[in-house]
């Protein structure tokens, strides 16, 4: 057998000196075959170091495969990373793998991914749903007891399972937190697209907060951004306002990433600051970071774990589960209001 070539089920047979399909049984265990051959079998197999084809053989047998597909918009966005984490761990246990992939949270990617997914035979969908799509087209799979869970946002045609977080509450008690330290010129800096289900939840908690507190809503405090340097250029220009906010709430990881850099860019320690969600090294920040702190890991083996009652026959009715944030105080939420005559 040439060596750069991958072993078959042929080669297996042909080492054992038996057919190809009592080979076929002893990896299968769908048949008759004597102790002594299934020993023999099992050998060469390691010896070989073949590797039976499960996605042929389910697709073959009309079986599910062992895995989960995870449509997420960003593979590189850290939240995402933890997210697959907790699904990992959850699922481990259960024999199945965790299969990834990014939509750029465009619908028609999601949905070119999703049908990959489908065409594998996966166990579970979990999808992060793009801004745009439609998932109607899942139905007959969800008809058919196909596990599918939707996460971090709820998906658009298709009554099913949907893991998320608090994110108006805890964008309530983030800008709370600001108010109680005095301030009521308070920007916002949020994510696109503007109907992304998170980014509007969070800014109706930013609203929420600021008309508890009677502080009017002004819509030049609101600003938005796709990536780091457009949160950057955001906090910028905010920071330039006739009458600037003496505080910023970040409506995501990354965009805290980008007022970070710019407010240590523009040597502002004055601006005080609350990010919803948290991020990498913020206790080395001057001042360390103040977070609403998602749960990912909590989110993804929430996901899991619902996915998985499904798998074992849960029929129940679709539901919405939401993950709790926390708010973790670091030090740039507490920078208090300057004095007004101090402006």
């Amino acid at each position: 057998m040439a060596a750069s070539r991958r072993p078959t089920l042929a080669d297996v047979a042909r080492e054992v000196g038996v057919s190809a399909k009592t080979v076929s049984r002893v990896l299968n265990g769908d048949g008759p075959v004597s102790a002594r051959t299934r020993e023999q079998v099992l050998a060469a197999v390691a010896e070989l170091g073949f590797q039976p084809n499960l996605m042929a053989r389910n697709i073959r047998v009309g079986g599910p495969d062992t895995t989960i597909g995870l449509v997420v918009p960003d593979l590189a966005n850290p939240f995402f990373g933890a997210v697959a984490r907790g699904i990992e761990e959850t699922v481990r246990d259960r024999g199945l793998t965790l299969l990834m992939g990014s939509s750029a949270d465009d619908p028609e990617r999601e949905r070119a991914l999703t049908a990959q997914f489908l065409a594998r035979r996966v166990s579970i969908l979990i999808v992060v749903p793009s801004v745009g799509a439609d998932h109607c087209d899942l139905k007959s799979h969800r008809t058919a007891g196909l596990p599918i869970v939707f996460l971090d946002r709820p998906g658009v045609g298709l009554s099913t399972d949907s893991i998320v977080s608090s994110n108006r509450a805890g964008a309530q008690g983030g800008v709370a937190h600001l108010i109680a330290h005095g301030h009521r010129r308070i920007g916002f800096v949020g994510d696109l697209p503007t109907k992304l289900y998170t980014r509007r939840e969070r800014l109706a908690g930013y609203r929420s907060a600021l008309q508890e507190a009677d502080v009017p809503y002004d819509r030049s405090l609101v600003a938005n951004a796709h990536d780091q340097s457009g949160a950057e250029a955001a906090t910028s220009q905010l920071l330039a306002l006739a009458d600037p906010p003496t505080a910023l709430f970040a409506g995501n990881n990354i965009m805290a990433l980008g007022i970070v850099a710019e407010l240590a860019r523009s040597k502002r320690k004055d601006v005080a600051l609350v990010a919803f969600d948290d991020v990498a090294l913020a206790e080395a920040l001057e001042p360390a970071l103040t977070v609403v702190a998602q749960d990912p890991e909590g989110i993804g083996r929430t996901a899991a774990a619902t996915a998985l009652a499904r798998l074992d026959g849960d029929r129940s009715r679709a539901r919405t589960i939401t993950v709790p944030t926390q708010l973790i105080v670091r030090g740039s939420g507490e920078q208090p209001a300057p004095h007004p005559n101090s402006r």
